[in-house]
């Protein structure tokens, strides 16, 4: 499967999570619930992971941590916002160069329909 099937997979597993809690909850509860999802529909993924800062040859921990690799391929960031800033994009794709991967999904839970709260983004590698 490729990054683009894998990545309908993982919205349509977002969208059953809105579907089921709807917007205005935490960030916490989304990340469990969709973790949830994501296992009952067999999509393999790795949570909270750290992510070191190369800095001139030196591995330096910084404090990043993806909320979710999904199939060791695409990097799933949660938000539960008013709105996107481009401030989002812009650590998801911080996020996608420090770890060479080419596709990542910004999903929004805060929003009435999902898919107005899904962005994807290209690190053109």
């Amino acid at each position: 499967m490729n990054e683009n099937d894998l990545s309908k997979k993982i919205i349509g597993a977002a969208i059953e999570v809105h579907r089921y809690l709807g917007p205005g909850l935490l960030e916490s509860a989304y990340s469990r619930c969709l973790a949830r999802e994501l296992c009952i529909q067999g999509i393999g993924y790795n949570s909270e992971i750290a992510i070191p800062l190369e800095y001139k040859g030196e591995k330096i921990e910084a404090g990043y941590r993806l909320d979710f690799l999904i199939d060791g391929r695409v990097i799933v960031e949660l938000k539960s916002v008013e709105q996107l800033l481009p401030i989002h994009d812009a650590q998801l794709l911080s996020y996608l160069r420090l770890t060479d991967k080419k596709l990542g999904l910004l999903i929004n839970f805060n929003v009435a329909v999902l898919k107005n709260g899904i962005k994807r983004i290209v690190n053109n590698l």
